[in-house]
């Protein structure tokens, strides 16, 4: 790809980060925990052989550390807030990627998929309300996806959505084995 792009493992190290990527990143903080960000515009390509999967590009992107080690990413894939639709896209291209490598939706029921249906629409559309949802790969990550309304300074008269995207190994407990998605 021609766009900048962080190229990570979880547990990966700092050197292993800056060897994979196209972008430059933040200067290690040795012997501390501490967060790292492109220093431009970048997209994730998150490394795995199984639950592999890439990002569109991000302007809020952090990486974590403790020490040289990679512990978790939190980032908003996209550049600007973004229209409903366009929003959309992304949510549900992340969800496909998951899909299609094994990910699956714990809490369907409370945090169900993303998805385009008049319901969800007029969930996220609501200012107090956006939506939530946690997916698992096996017993080796988490990701939290929310997608909420945002007043944006810029274009005050357009309904505006941000994307935030954590990813770590499993920190939330589930009380049972994980649900499969009918596909």
């Amino acid at each position: 790809a021609d766009e900048p792009e962080i190229a990570l493992e979880m547990g990966g190290t700092y050197e292993d980060l800056r060897e994979r990527s196209t972008a430059n990143f933040s200067q290690l903080i040795p012997g501390r925990v501490w967060f790292g960000i492109p220093k431009s515009d970048a997209r994730l390509r998150f490394i795995d052989p199984q639950y592999g999967f890439s990002t569109s590009q991000a302007r809020f992107f952090t990486v974590s550390f403790d020490d040289n080690l990679i512990v978790d990413v939190r980032m908003s894939p996209q550049i600007e807030p973004l229209l409903l639709d366009d929003a959309l896209k992304v949510v549900l291209d992340l969800q496909d990627q998951w899909r299609q490598s094994g990910w699956v939706v714990i809490w369907p029921k409370d945090d169900p998929p993303f998805a385009d249906t008049p319901e969800w629409r007029a969930q996220l559309q609501d200012v107090n309300k956006g939506g939530r949802t946690y997916w698992q790969a096996g017993d080796k990550y988490q990701a939290m996806l929310i997608m909420n309304r945002f007043k944006d300074k810029k274009r005050p008269s357009e309904e505006r959505y941000l994307i935030t995207l954590s990813l770590a190994k499993p920190w939330l407990p589930i009380d049972t084995e994980l649900p499969v998605l009918a596909r």
